[in-house]
């Protein structure tokens, strides 16, 4: 029978792994079957014998590549890694909002909509009445700090 040739049953387990790969990529699987052809080998070579050293040498051989090569597949295959912009105050500066609840005077709130979301909104101080574009100059607390865009435009 086929499957009591244990270097075949390796060597068919690794190329599997190595070709499952290609279905999940991200370069553990394909070191893991690579880590099964050097069992193949060991077990033909009458390195090991017997499945106990078998399973030992595995997941010695795993371990060391993937300690060894990981970076390598990583660059290789790809990955999901990306960077976003973890400071949210930078994405909302210097844009638009528009003012549907009145802004002031002094400190008190009013609401405009940013994005289709309506924020709480503290002015410079002045009246801002409803249906103005305003520009967000940052965020306090749960509230957005804003301008009217006229103020901005008169400057320059």
């Amino acid at each position: 029978m086929a499957f009591s040739n244990p270097i075949l049953v390796w060597a068919v387990v690794g190329l599997v792994l190595m070709l499952a790969e290609l279905v999940v990529p991200g370069g553990v699987i394909v070191l893991l079957g690579a880590a099964c052809l050097v069992v193949a080998g060991a077990l033909s070579i009458g390195l090991v014998e017997g499945i106990v050293q078998s399973l030992t040498l595995w997941f010695i051989a795993a371990i060391v590549l993937l300690l060894a090569f990981r970076q390598v597949t990583q660059r290789l295959v790809g990955g999901d890694s990306h960077v976003d912009n973890t400071d949210e105050a930078i994405d909302l500066y210097n844009q638009i909002a528009h003012v549907k609840q009145t802004i002031g005077p002094g400190q008190t709130t009013g609401r405009v909509e940013f994005q289709g979301i309506e924020w709480p909104a503290l002015g410079d101080g002045s009246i801002i009445v409803a249906g103005t574009d305003v520009r967000i100059i940052c965020r306090e607390n749960i509230a957005l700090v804003v301008e009217p865009v006229a103020v901005e435009t008169a400057k320059n």
